[in-house]
């Protein structure tokens, strides 16, 4: 667990105050099916998580909703004691029900008890990073935040949690919630099909915000494009490496999370996103989200 590598695509940046790869891990794909339950290969699991770590991944992205619980008690098992340079951001403000779904949890006493169940799934006794889900599975609602987000201020100030972030909003609620918190991080979906943050990422990085894209892939309905294929075997890597390189050259701040359940996966998502775009490439692959 000792064995750091400096290698990764797109450098390191600022979460907060703590240094992280550009390059993490998303580990909603550890749990079972529809992100329910444990996953068919638990060994598996445990080594893309010691994996990522070998690799010098220091930013893993969770939730005790996965599962529920199976991620965050395989992060546990995996990594601890973790690494003192790893940061294991989470998400609260929905729950699962038996059926699978995720139905809204923001109440205060809700978000208390989610922050609880996160820090002894991790065994932690604070949480690195709690980003505050908002919208619904059909993406960001104009709705008010100001409740849940004094709540979680509150318990930052108690000290169960060290930076606030939040998911799935819109450019208004992060306004307001920059003026209850400070904000060091926003996750909403975004790739090179569905480029409806553009400005909001330019917005957020004059700021020192980070910029955390869900779904960079496609998410269940994966990048398909003429285009991205042939900029990908003109730089002699995948479609989703030219993929993660783009989103690591659109912005500094951008800070990617792809999920797999493969570690062989994830060292070739390393290898492959290591390339180097150029400005034919990019101007191409601009035209993608342009058209859509």
């Amino acid at each position: 667990m000792t064995t750091r590598t400096r290698t990764l695509p797109g450098g390191t940046t600022t979460l907060g105050d703590r240094p992280v790869s550009r390059f993490g891990l998303g580990a909603m794909q550890l749990a079972g099916p529809w992100v329910m339950g444990p996953p068919a290969d638990r060994d598996g699991a445990i080594t893309v998580l010691r994996t990522a770590v070998e690799l010098g991944i220091t930013h893993i992205d969770t939730s005790d909703a996965y599962g529920p619980r199976i991620t965050n008690q395989l992060i546990h098992e995996a990594l601890a004691p973790y690494p003192e340079d790893l940061v294991i951001a989470t998400k609260v403000g929905a729950q699962r029900d038996d059926e699978g779904g995720w139905p809204v949890a923001r109440q205060p006493d809700q978000l208390r008890q989610q922050v609880e169940e996160n820090l002894e799934s991790l065994g932690l006794d604070r949480l690195d990073v709690v980003n505050l889900r908002m919208g619904d599975a059909e993406g960001p609602r104009e709705e008010s935040l100001a409740a849940p987000m004094e709540a979680l201020a509150a318990m930052q100030q108690e000290g169960l949690i060290g930076h606030l972030g939040l998911s799935n909003v819109t450019p208004d609620q992060i306004a307001r919630a920059r003026t209850i918190a400070t904000v060091v991080c926003v996750q909403n979906a975004y790739n090179l099909a569905h480029r409806h943050d553009d400005a909001l990422i330019d917005t957020l990085a004059a700021d020192g915000i980070a910029y955390v894209p869900f779904f960079p892939l496609g998410g269940f309905s994966p990048l398909q494009s003429a285009t991205l294929d042939t900029v990908a075997a003109r730089r002699g890597t995948t479609r989703i490496g030219a993929a993660l390189a783009w989103l690591l050259q659109r912005s500094p701040n951008i800070l990617l999370i792809p999920g797999t359940s493969s570690a062989a996966h994830l060292r070739e998502n390393v290898t492959a996103a290591h390339v180097t775009l150029t400005e034919a490439d990019l101007t191409d692959l601009d035209t993608i989200g342009r058209s859509t």
